[in-house]
């Protein structure tokens, strides 16, 4: 195992390139990469695979089999199988494409956290195939333990169990809430979904009868507290639920005002934009562990259900693509939810494989591999662009506590 003993703040990010290994916020010095790392979530892929998939996932908390399987019907309802890996596939191709498209021959090597191709064959992989720096892209965009942290730690255990710590090197790119390429997808969702409601619901008054509900995986309370750094002062809910705040605030702005510049909405100008809560879904933990709230079905239930909502656009801020929780919790709870209250629904699309959101990526990458200064980074709100080397003690499992991580400083 590698002493990790003397990593302490600011001296040593574990297995960085030279130029972010000493931990600035924003890497400005250009990386010669030789691949690019697709980190996935992974899935199940037939019936069988389920149980031992949710055994990865869940492995250290020592959860019996038979409270697996209350979650291993979302899946089974689907023939036991996950469209997250057929989506990373299609991205990994679309990704591809792209990089050909502006000449860029980097590879593009695809791993997942819990399930086959596991992180460790594919990090082997490269060190059999020479690749000495990989730059990461994990497929979530916002700051927490699992949707950033976890991912990092990923890294520095299989740079550790395969002995290639001083032979590859892996640096990230930045959290990718707010880049406009993930953001766009987002805005043209709402755009035609709110011009879909009008078209489809007569009379209907966008200003006090339309509800947009941003919703997100809830994750427990003290995860979000310790999301993102310390300093930022995010308050209770942590940058987790920051950024998701301020991305559906640049969202339903952007979508807005572009339906306002089509002619037959031009009715439109001088009122008021729809209401819009940012609302969580897919809780996995115990009754006795706060999680972040409210619910998507509570909050149709409990603040909406009487008053003079009539339509509701579900939107799936915080995923990149239909991932089962998109299909079963979204698709089939909560939109059975909004029709047994009697509302007009819709849920709009994904980031998926859209030409903004894969150019956006290679965006990302190309901000590492050019040295991009800051300055000149993209992004929507006021919390970006986020940082390159993620900064002391971002974060933490409260319950865990923090391992050795790659792409950042230790805490």
């Amino acid at each position: 195992m590698t002493d990790t003993s003397n990593i302490t703040n600011g001296q040593l990010v574990i297995g960085a390139t030279p130029a972010a290994a000493t931990g600035p916020e924003h890497v400005e010095t250009p990386v010669a990469y030789d691949a690019i790392l697709l980190a996935g979530f992974g899935g199940p892929e037939g019936q069988d695979d389920v149980i031992p998939f949710l055994r990865n996932v869940t492995r250290g908390r020592g959860i019996p089999d038979e409270r697996l399987e209350e979650v291993a019907h979302h899946y089974r309802h689907f023939g036991g199988v996950s469209p997250i890996n057929d989506q990373n596939r299609a991205l990994k191709a679309a990704l591809e494409t792209e990089l050909r498209a502006r000449g860029l021959d980097l590879p593009v090597l695809w791993g997942n956290r819990n399930w086959d191709p596991y992180l460790e064959d594919v990090v082997k992989e490269a060190g059999e195939r020479g690749y000495g720096n990989l730059i990461a892209i994990a497929t979530s965009a916002y700051s927490s333990f699992s949707s950033c942290r976890q991912y990092r730690e990923d890294f520095a255990r299989v740079l550790d169990s395969t002995g290639l710590i001083d032979t590859v090197k892996i640096d990230k790119v930045r959290q990718f809430f707010d880049h406009p390429g993930f953001v766009r997808p987002f805005v043209d969702g709402v755009r035609d979904g709110l011009a879909k409601a009008i078209a489809e619901n007569q009379d209907l008054d966008v200003a006090t009868e339309v509800t947009v509900l941003f919703s997100t995986h809830s994750i427990p309370s003290s995860d979000a507290a310790k999301s993102g750094p310390d300093f930022r002062g995010f308050g209770p809910d942590g940058a987790y639920a920051a950024q998701h705040e301020a991305v559906a605030q640049v969202v339903l702005d952007q979508a807005w005002a572009e339906l306002l510049e089509q002619p037959e909405h031009a009715g439109l100008q001088g009122t008021s934009k729809p209401a819009w809560k940012l609302v969580y879904q897919s809780r996995s933990g115990p009754p006795s562990m706060p999680w972040l709230e409210p619910d998507i079905n509570d909050y149709m239930n409990e603040e909406l259900k009487g008053g003079p909502t009539r339509a509701v656009l579900i939107v799936p801020l915080g995923f990149v693509s239909d991932h089962m929780e998109v299909m079963w919790d979204l698709d089939e709870e909560a939109t059975e939810t909004a029709q047994e209250l009697g509302f007009w629904s819709i849920r709009t699309q994904t980031p998926g494989v859209d030409p903004a959101y894969v150019a956006g990526l290679v965006d990302l990458v190309l901000e590492r591999v050019n040295g991009t200064p800051t300055a000149e980074r993209p992004h929507e709100t006021d919390l970006g662009p986020w940082y390159d080397v993620c900064r002391p003690g971002c974060c933490e499992n409260e319950r865990a506590g923090f391992k050795p991580a790659a792409a950042g400083l230790a805490p």
